[in-house]
């Protein structure tokens, strides 16, 4: 068969994505490259069935990268001639393009009222263990002392045993989640200070990562969520939704991570304000999404604005997204020495151990830190009732909901039992 011909036979088992470079990326330059692809078996994964496939296609053909058993799925480099041949095997129930996605960048912490939560209540999100799920995490004094709360790393990228981060946009995050303002006499801290953070590294130097290697990061959490006594997932990156959420092998690990009882919080994405511009995974309807407001560097939230870059939704199907809001205007954080933001952006440096940063990247894990506060007051709470509390107390904006979901978090119902007013 022609390409075309077999694209179109093929074409319930090829998703849209790959169909779409299939046929418009340069025939010659395709063939020579290949194509990065995660390929999903109908059944169980198992040893005998890669084998299967890899004995079928020819074993050089057909190198595997990830192991994905979260989605009965493995990832590859192959070429067009060899795709074809995928597809022809019954085994096999659909093939994705590996794609790649990137870090979501473009007065939180007392605006949100976590603040006072801290002072008045206790709530720090002590015994609260947070992944964040990006470019790896620097050992910074505001995580590290007076006693390290970085409690495991993992990295997926280079295979690098203690927390580093060579980007540094997942120090930055981390910090806004759970710095304590060592560095800074507690004026710069987040949420949570008290959180624990686990690294996991999936995205490159760069910001970037591809498909399965995020999705080997959220397998990797499920599984050591008792042993690490995890409960919130933090992820802020991005990259074109497919048109279905069931169609998005992200979305379908960020699912299979909140049934495994994990509050995933994922960002909304940079490109609005165009409707229908959520990101994936931000398009998953259990997740968390978070858009991003401007606090005007006041403490009162009913003069925050949306900023103009936040995603908006509907997500594919007409769902409301994103699901809440959080100052990401020019966030001070975290800095990781060395790190390629710390090169490139040095003018936005705040003295020798922060630098300030906007994007839903950064709003993201203000409300991750949020839910930490949440879940030390209340354990047993589900990533459905951490969501809807999220929901039902946040601070109207007086905005559409696939503008700004239920309003801007607003932690102040944890001190007096109800939503603030004004």
């Amino acid at each position: 068969m022609s390409e075309s011909t077999w694209i179109r036979h093929y074409a319930a088992k090829i998703n849209r994505a790959l169909q779409h470079k299939l046929r418009n990326s340069k025939g010659s330059a395709r063939k020579s490259a290949g194509v990065p692809v995660i390929v999903q078996f109908r059944h169980k994964l198992t040893p005998a069935r890669i084998q299967a496939l890899q004995k079928y296609l020819g074993m050089h053909s057909f190198p595997v990268k990830h192991r994905l058993h979260l989605l009965n799925a493995v990832s590859s480099h192959v070429s067009v001639k060899c795709l074809e041949r995928i597809c022809s095997c019954g085994e096999v129930g659909k093939v994705y393009l590996d794609g790649v996605k990137k870090a979501s960048l473009n007065i939180a912490t007392p605006s949100i009222g976590s603040t006072v939560l801290q002072q008045r209540r206790g709530l720090t999100g002590k015994g609260i263990n947070i992944a964040v799920i990006d470019t790896g995490v620097y050992p910074h004094p505001d995580l590290t002392r007076p006693v390290n709360r970085i409690v495991a790393f993992k990295d997926f990228i280079n295979h690098r045993k203690k927390p580093y981060d060579d980007n540094g946009h997942g120090t930055h995050i981390s910090g806004d989640a759970a710095g304590n303002g060592w560095s800074s006499k507690g004026k710069y801290r987040g949420p949570a200070p008290e959180a624990g953070i686990v690294g996991v590294k999936v995205l490159d130097q760069y910001g970037e990562g591809y498909d399965s290697t995020i999705i080997k990061g959220i397998e990797w959490c499920i599984a050591n969520r008792k042993r690490l006594r995890l409960r919130i997932l933090s992820m802020s990156f991005g990259g074109p939704a497919a048109a279905t959420a069931e169609e998005d092998l992200l979305v379908q690990a960020a699912e299979k991570a909140v049934k495994a009882g994990l509050t995933v919080v994922i960002s909304a994405g940079n490109s609005g304000p165009a409707a229908r511009t959520v990101d994936s995974p931000g398009i998953s309807p259990s997740a968390v999404t978070v858009g991003a407001v401007n606090d005007r560097r006041t403490i009162t939230q009913a003069d925050d604005r949306i900023t103009p870059y936040s995603s908006r939704g509907p997500a594919p199907g007409g769902k409301v997204k994103p699901d809440i809001v959080a100052p990401g205007e020019m966030i001070i954080s975290l800095l990781a020495p060395g790190s390629r933001l710390a090169r490139q952006q040095a003018g936005l440096r705040v003295g020798k151990d922060y630098i300030k940063l906007s994007g839903t990247s950064v709003s993201t894990p203000i409300v991750s830190g949020a839910a930490a506060q949440l879940l030390q007051l209340r354990p047993c709470l589900t990533p459905r009732q951490v969501k809807a509390a999220l929901k039902r107390n946040a601070f109207p904006l007086k905005l559409k909901p696939n503008t700004a979901g239920c309003g801007e978090v607003n932690m102040r119902f944890l001190d007096c039992g109800k939503k603030r007013k004004g």
